[in-house]
């Protein structure tokens, strides 16, 4: 359990002041973890645009080359064959009326969702219960699809989704700290690397403006942003 003096030893370890290379901050990211769970670690990125403009919102879905080192289970909606496709790729739900009805009932016991096409009728339904919790299947990140092995295969090797908040902030997990540093290296530069082709043309000035790395109960470290970016030049 995490007490005071851990918290406060944790942060004396970090310059709140300067940024770090990304070798230094994922050192770091180790040395000020201290609790006794596998923490996530996240990276948080302030870009240089207005969500509330349609046309600046930077939003979609990236497969993590080294995973999130956690165990995602998967909710397809789909019928028939599209139903067995799903089952054989390894989802952990399937089915149509049957999962609404339980989600309805105030089942939430997966963690992503992907629906056929033909299937956003039945969840159109519930629309209102997995939108909240960032559960709603959408064709913009890969989750209302007909090629449903794909997805759930994705899904199930680290696909995660990432969108721009209102501050014009994005958070995503990155991996867990009990990941070798290369692994989170290249997971924190591949996501990076997506975040650039994501900006939006209308984006003017700078648009990566900040960066910080963290754990589940550890500090932030800020990161230096111009470094990171002539490694995925």
């Amino acid at each position: 359990m995490a007490t005071g003096k851990n918290i406060k030893s944790s942060k004396e370890l970090v310059d709140r002041t300067r940024t770090y290379g990304i070798d230094e901050a994922l050192e770091l990211l180790k040395k000020s973890a201290f609790a006794k769970f596998d923490e996530t670690v996240e990276v948080s990125v302030r870009l240089g645009v207005d969500p509330r403009k349609a046309d600046q919102m930077v939003r979609g879905a990236h497969v993590l080359p080294n995973g999130l080192g956690k165990t995602v289970r998967v909710l397809v909606f789909a019928k028939g064959e599209k139903a067995q496709e799903a089952e054989a790729a390894g989802a952990d739900y399937v089915g149509a009326d049957d999962l609404a009805e339980k989600i309805q009932g105030g089942w939430f016991d997966f963690d992503t969702a992907i629906a056929s096409p033909d299937m956003m009728g039945v969840v159109g339904k519930i629309g209102r219960l997995l939108g909240p919790r960032g559960l709603m299947p959408n064709p913009k990140v890969g989750t209302v699809t007909m090629d449903l092995a794909r997805a759930v295969q994705e899904a199930k090797s680290g696909k995660i989704e990432y969108r721009v908040e209102k501050a014009g902030i994005v958070h995503a997990p990155v991996g867990k700290i009990s990941f070798d540093p290369d692994k989170l290296k290249e997971n924190i530069l591949s996501l990076l690397d997506a975040l650039v082709k994501a900006k939006p043309s209308t984006s003017k000035g700078i648009y990566l403006k900040k960066m910080s790395l963290s754990s589940t109960m550890g500090p932030g470290i800020h990161l230096d942003i111009p470094a990171l970016q002539a490694m995925i030049k």
